[in-house]
């Protein structure tokens, strides 16, 4: 593997984890994961990459080792406010090559149509948003969130770090014992009664009282300048939130069009964690796409 080290930097006022691989003069990419997910989980693509590459890849605020706000809900436009103020750290007087995975792909994606000069190319791995909603939904969704503010949510913990490696392949068949094992020492922590928590705050499981405005955002992913690729997997398990196969098929497809360059792509043999599955596949089309 890839010798990363980490650093913290203060992100609008929440202490930032940072992860970095490679020599820092070299061509930067910038790397977003997705939800319950930390920034070690791009180890296995990043391994694969056979040119020199400064990779930067933080811990969303609440995940990994990034400080939680204190707060009892989370606001989607924080991670732009947060992603916005990392690239201006790192990167400031010169566009970025920016991925993200599932939520942090949608993340990036609608922050590339919003400051479209900051991002030089995107790739977007099954970053593909949430579903269709409609204003009747509204009064559903509010109740169902102040009805959830009076619990307080709380984690499973795992006795130890190989249940918690267990977890991760139950999850996904096709990880392997050593990526599993690998993944389980930066997805938790022991706590002081010595079980194992996972590195994310428990109030990530709220639902939002916010309804998702699909046409919102693809306003947004209209207003993208820089090239995109789209990575999809085919044993995807995204039907799970997006609805039936072939009707959220139609949405997605729907959704790609307002991309104005956009390249996409099917990963085989992969399900929705196609950095785990598939890196070398993965990583071979992310450097032919930036590098073409």
């Amino acid at each position: 593997m890839k010798n990363s080290r980490s650093e913290f930097i203060s992100i609008r006022g929440l202490q930032y984890h940072v992860r970095h691989w490679g020599d820092e003069t070299a061509p930067k990419i910038v790397m977003m994961h997705g939800w319950m997910d930390v920034s070690a989980s791009f180890q296995f693509m990043v391994d694969c990459l056979k040119k020199e590459w400064h990779v930067i890849a933080a811990d969303w605020r609440g995940f990994g080792l990034t400080e939680s706000p204190h707060t009892d809900s989370y606001w989607f436009p924080d991670y732009l406010g947060d992603l916005d103020a990392l690239l201006e750290h790192y990167s400031p007087n010169e566009p970025v090559n920016l991925l993200g995975h599932s939520m942090g792909g949608n993340a990036v994606s609608i922050y590339a149509g919003v400051r479209p000069e900051r991002i030089k190319k995107l790739i977007n791995l099954e970053g593909f948003g949430m579903p269709v909603t409609h204003p009747k939904q509204a009064p559903g969704r509010y109740r169902k969130w102040l009805d959830e503010l009076r619990e307080t949510p709380v984690m499973r913990t795992y006795a130890s770090q190989a249940e918690v490696a267990q977890r991760l392949q139950k999850t996904n068949p096709r990880l392997s014992d050593q990526r599993a094992t690998f993944l389980a020492q930066h997805w938790s922590k022991q706590n002081v009664q010595g079980q194992w928590e996972i590195l994310g705050d428990p109030a990530h499981k709220l639902t939002s009282p916010l309804l998702y405005h699909v046409e919102e955002v693809m306003a947004c992913w209209q207003k993208i300048t820089a090239p995109v690729l789209w990575v999809e997997a085919n044993d995807t398990d995204v039907w799970r939130w997006m609805g039936p196969k072939e009707e959220a098929r139609i949405e997605i497809d729907r959704r790609i069009a307002f991309i104005p360059q956009v390249r996409t792509e099917m990963i085989m043999d992969a399900g929705h964690m196609l950095h785990h599955d598939q890196p070398e596949i993965l990583a071979a089309l992310v450097e032919e796409f930036l590098t073409a």
